[in-house]
């Protein structure tokens, strides 16, 4: 994300897109969300996006990168934008993440389970099937 010599004070929707690397379509449904809003809008309707702007989406994508869906990302956006330490939102992330771990740690559990059962059931019918030759 970037562009040197880019003024990113005032961007229009299509300057902010290709800065920072999505659709514009993805920039409406971020707003739609309420993941990101135009640091100003005319009467025009025109959206113009800043700096802020741009840091915001960045930090969108990171969070996306440690796997937080949208839903999670809306829910922990604004805590790193209030504290510039970023502590409260990783602290956030933290919490999801190790939920994240949980989740999977149990699903895994029930997949070792199904294996085992399905082994079994196998094992089971070829044995009635071996029998039933003989």
């Amino acid at each position: 994300m970037g562009a040197a010599g880019k003024d990113r004070s005032r961007m229009t929707i299509g300057d902010f897109a290709r800065m920072c690397g999505v659709s514009q379509r993805t920039v409406h449904y971020y707003e739609r969300l309420g993941l990101i809003s135009p640091a100003t809008r005319e009467g025009t309707g025109y959206r113009y996006y800043d700096e802020a702007s741009v840091r915001r989406l960045e930090k969108i994508a990171a969070l996306k990168r440690v796997g937080l869906s949208l839903d999670e990302i809306a829910s922990v956006i604004d805590l790193y934008f209030e504290d510039a330490s970023g502590i409260r939102g990783k602290q956030q992330v933290l919490k999801i993440l190790k939920t994240h771990l949980a989740e999977t740690e149990a699903k895994l559990s029930e997949l070792r389970q199904f294996r085992k059962e399905t082994a079994d059931n196998i094992a089971r019918i070829e044995a009635l099937l071996a029998e039933a030759k003989s």
